[in-house]
């Protein structure tokens, strides 16, 4: 696994020495000390910020998860009890043309702690190797007096810093003495804790009504999964360094406030966040003498249906010229008191039928012209009308 695992061991022990030397250059002691659990901590921050896209695309498919569950379990339930090979084929290609529509997938999700992996088991190799390089004995198995930078002074340094008294390369099951042991439960502990509630974050706060029902099975695998990776964290993490624990909560903690952040101030349709998210944000625009989300949203769909000639919830259908001077037509009272209100403005942006200058609404607007076509058919009749009786 070293001879695999060797360019990332390189790469996370060069990480940690540059990050030390700047801590160094601003004040921090050098040697054993603090500077190195900053380190780590800096490490780990790095590796976040580079994966910083793939978690907004896991947020991003976590949502579209749960707006299709509805969708999705009407497929489960029409293909439900059919155990054949056609069935089960056009069933997988309704599901996977609705993954694509959402544009997610149930593996996004992942990716982000796939991706951080590879890193998390080359700084664990780096730590259960610095005892080795400090000594001089690590070129015997691979080759290499050092791991990249980290040469045999500086990996002593690492080996004598301490957290709460605890070595970063010591663990659980090598400790010596009752401090180490302590320092390791307390960080196990809060390793699962903290990986408990990112997961709990998404299932509870962000996630709409109608998905929390016992019958989805992306809630039924996120309880699972809840359940499951806390106690898994709690098992392995007597076999991790107290270095690679610092790790481990540093990202779960940096997670949390991501989740936290994104959760607030996007949150995913009809969840519990949703609802809170709309509460602050009309309370600030009912102080500011705005409108809430609500009437905003409403005056938009009726914009919007007025633009496509949508006037009172009906569509105004075109009338034929052949049409208009035998149509019925409407009374023009409406329109004369609508001019008498918009002022001379108003009778201009009527009679002409260009955009109003009386600040009116799209909706008045779009009224308006309809009124001024009705004015005008039922001058075209009353002239139709008298030259008939003059022909008499």
């Amino acid at each position: 696994m070293d001879t695999i695992l060797w360019p990332l061991k390189v790469a996370v022990a060069w990480v940690m020495v540059r990050i030390h030397d700047v801590l160094v250059l601003i004040g921090m002691g050098k040697g054993p000390g603090a500077a190195w659990v900053l380190s780590i901590v800096g490490l780990t921050i790095l590796m976040r910020l580079l994966i910083m896209p793939l978690f907004v695309r896991q947020i991003r498919a976590s949502r579209g998860m749960q707006l299709m569950q509805p969708e999705l379990k009407a497929i489960q339930d029409k293909y439900k009890g059919k155990k054949d090979q056609a069935s089960r084929q056009r069933m997988q290609e309704e599901m996977m043309a609705l993954y694509r529509k959402h544009g997610t997938n149930p593996f996004s999700s992942c990716f982000p702690i796939l991706l951080q992996m590879p890193v998390f088991f080359a700084l664990f190799r780096v730590l259960a190797n610095l005892q080795s390089v400090a000594e001089g004995t690590y070129a015997v198995h691979t080759g290499h007096d050092s791991i990249g930078p980290l040469t045999a002074a500086l990996a002593e340094e690492v080996q004598k810093s301490t957290v709460f008294g605890a070595s970063l390369s010591s663990s659980f099951m090598n400790a010596t003495d009752s401090a180490t042991k302590i320092v390791t439960v307390v960080m196990i502990v809060m390793m699962s804790a903290t990986q408990w509630y990112t997961m709990a974050q998404l299932s509870t706060k962000n996630m709409p009504e109608s998905a929390k029902t016992s019958d989805n099975p992306m809630m039924r695998s996120q309880k699972i999964m809840m359940t499951v990776m806390p106690i898994f964290f709690a098992f392995t993490g007597i076999q991790f360094q107290i270095g690679v624990l610092v790790y481990w909560v540093t990202t779960n903690l940096w997670t949390m406030g991501q989740q936290f952040f994104t959760i607030r101030n996007m949150p995913a349709p009809g969840s519990e966040a949703e609802k809170k998210y709309r509460a602050r944000i009309n309370a600030k625009r009912a102080r500011r003498g705005q409108p809430s989300l609500e009437e905003e949203e409403a005056a938009k769909r009726a914009a919007e249906a007025a633009e496509r000639g949508q006037v009172g919830g009906q569509r105004v259908q075109p009338v034929r010229k052949s049409r208009q001077r035998r149509g019925p037509s409407a009374p023009t009272a409406p329109a004369d008191a609508q001019i008498a209100v918009g002022g001379a403005d108003a009778e201009e942006s009527v009679q002409s039928g260009k955009e109003n200058v009386a600040g009116l609404t799209p909706e008045e607007i779009s009224r308006r012209r309809y009124e001024k076509r009705a004015r005008q058919r039922q001058q075209r009749r009353n002239k139709n009308q008298g030259g008939k009786k003059r022909r008499r």
